[in-house]
């Protein structure tokens, strides 16, 4: 394991508080920090040749905005004098984290709580849940 930590950041409120959460603990131990943006994407899906053409162009849209999430944060942190990567990914969102997680040998996860409600998450579960549920690595759910 390396002194590591994955960020996951998708630009709400919550997210926000991660990000200062995480660089405050990276500034006291000179961790790296791995801001991820994951969207959500699903590989399973059964199209026409023109609908699967729709879909490339709206991942490759999303990619763009992503930056416009992810930019921001690395500029932030790298003023801090924090060493970051940055990390766009489409996929299932835990499910995504914990494989960067594991390419990256984060010693740790920081996330964001959003305290969204609804039968989504009531079925679901959070990204949050999912991801202090089956870390190999602790996970701060900052609120």
């Amino acid at each position: 394991m390396t002194n590591t930590f994955l960020l996951a950041v998708d630009g709400s409120p919550g997210s926000d508080k991660a990000v200062e959460f995480a660089a405050e603990r990276a500034k006291l131990g000179g961790a790296k920090i791995v801001a991820a943006y994951v969207i959500e994407w699903s590989p399973y899906s059964f199209n026409t040749p023109e609908e699967n053409e729709e879909r490339h162009k709206r991942r490759e849209e999303e990619l763009s905005r992503a930056q416009t999430v992810v930019d921001p944060v690395a500029a932030k942190l790298k003023d801090a004098g924090i060493d970051v990567e940055t990390v766009v990914r489409h996929g299932h969102p835990a499910k995504t984290l914990l494989e960067l997680a594991d390419q990256h040998a984060a010693a740790q996860i920081f996330i964001g709580r959003k305290g969204e409600t609804g039968l989504k998450n009531m079925l679901f579960g959070s990204v949050a849940a999912n991801l202090v549920q089956s870390s190999p690595v602790p996970v701060t759910v900052v609120p």
